[in-house]
Formats: structure tokens, sequence, C-alpha cells
């Protein structure tokens, strides 16, 4: 166990880009510049917060428009939207971390909008990833986590409780029983390619939200994930696409495109 941490620390000492100064939710604040598409300044993680914020595009998913601290929110595979989920908090200062999930591509990670000097990656937590997690939950707003296996009832309630101990989001790639909001993609197209030719510059996806409590009543949208400008960004609903010229709402978020993702959720 203690390896393991040691191993997560000195992964978040690695320097992947350069980052301008931020705002961190369980650290020291600084003055940073606001990004295109990520919260208003007033939106910065701090501590006591009962919602992490996240990108404009994703609130309608979301009961709240946010992420509710001490909650369990899945999606289905680790790919894009997992990411694009965390970028909105990582980009007001939250610190995230990354947990089985050996395929994660760390620029498609920094250009979804989470900052690389707070986010800790373990890829292979091995038999000890329960406690790998819990520790992380204590120190990190959000996990990210892909399980090797199917958890039993008892070690997601303990893990859904420590969740909820440190206020702390578990957001899970895959399948969790009992999670608050489950956020799957129904539909995906992909625009760019022409008569046969061409190259893939977007993707227009339909995801679907719903869960237990005030999640209940189901939500849809469709969303440019990535954007032909690498954005994530609502997009309209494609009665007729013309998926050759994609022509993505005007919203900005955190560019995304044109680097390794883990899968294509």
């Amino acid at each position: 166990m203690g390896a393991k941490i040691a191993q997560v620390r000195a992964l978040a000492t690695v320097s992947y880009a350069p980052a301008a100064p931020r705002i961190s939710g369980r650290g020291d604040q600084a003055s940073r510049s606001p990004v295109p598409g990520s919260p208003a300044p007033e939106d910065v993680v701090l501590p006591g917060q009962d919602f992490l914020p996240v990108l404009p595009a994703l609130q309608g998913l979301l009961p709240s428009a946010g992420l509710q601290r001490g909650q369990v929110i899945t999606t289905d595979g680790g790919g894009l939207l997992c990411l694009a989920l965390a970028a909105g908090a990582s980009a007001s200062g939250a610190w995230c971390a990354a947990v089985g999930l050996p395929g994660l591509g760390v620029r498609a990670a920094i250009d979804a909008g989470l900052g690389h000097d707070r986010l800790l990656l373990v890829a292979d937590p091995g038999v000890a990833w329960p406690q790998v997690v819990a520790a992380l939950l204590d120190g990190c707003d959000i996990v990210l986590l892909r399980p090797p296996d199917r958890p039993s009832a008892q070690l997601r309630r303990k893990l859904e409780a420590t969740a909820r101990r440190h206020g702390s989001v578990l957001l899970v790639a895959g399948e969790w029983e009992g999670a608050q909001t489950r956020l799957l993609v129904a539909s995906r197209e992909w625009a760019g390619i022409g008569a046969g030719h061409g190259r893939l510059r977007a993707r227009r996806v339909q995801v679907v939200a719903e869960g237990r409590g005030a999640g209940t009543r189901p939500r849809a949208a469709w969303l440019w994930l990535p954007g032909p400008d690498g954005a994530v960004a609502p997009a309209a609903d494609p009665v007729s696409p013309d998926l050759a010229s994609p022509r993505p709402a005007a919203v900005g978020g955190a560019a995304v495109a044109g680097t390794a993702l883990v899968g294509t959720g």
C-alpha cells in the first residue's frame, strides 16, 4: 500500500506540459487566467462546496448541473466522456486521480482540461485496488476508476461510504450497482469522411443520463465529443445530419482532439 501511494505521489510531480497558475481546491490559492469553456473564476473548487462544476455542455445531463460530492457516477467505458466529466472541476482547481486505466492518454487528459499538476495516475493498482481507491478518495476531489472485476456489495458500500465521508466523487468507467447517476453514449456518428476518403474531424454523440432520486427523470443531449475545433460542445439533434460539414454550437469547451484517448466512450 505504501509503495502504491509513493508511486502516485511520484507521478504527480512529473510535468507533461507547461501549466498556468491555478486555484487549487485542496491547497494554496493562486491567480489564473480563465480558460475558454471552463467555469468562471467565481466557480473555483473550494472545500465545503456541495457540487463540483462540469463543462457547460454537460450541465443539462446532471440533476444539479454539477457533480455532487459523495456520490458515485458511472459512464459506459473509460473514454472521452469520462474525462470530460472531470474536466470542469479540474479546470477549477480540483484534484483528480485515475485508477486502473492503463490506456489513459495523458495528453488526452490534459487536452480535455485536466490539470497535469493535479492529476494522479495509478495504472495497475493490483489486488490492493480498493485500498488505493479509498486512500485517493481521502485526498482527491474526483477519482476515476475502472474496477478490475465486479466488486462485491460489501466493497461497494465501503467505498461509497468513504466517498461520502470525504466529500469526493467516485467516477466509475463501467458498471457500479447503486450508482446515483449513469451516463451512456446511446448513439455516435463520426464526421469528416466523404465519399470513401477524408479525415475524421469530429464526433457527434447522444449521451443519455439516468439515475436515482433527483436524477430519476432521464435526460439526453447531443454533443460534439469532440467537435471540429477539439471542444466539447452542444450539437443539434441530427434529423438529417450533414456529417461531412458539422457546425457545432458556438459554445466553448475544453480541447480534446488530436490525442490518444481511453477507449471511445
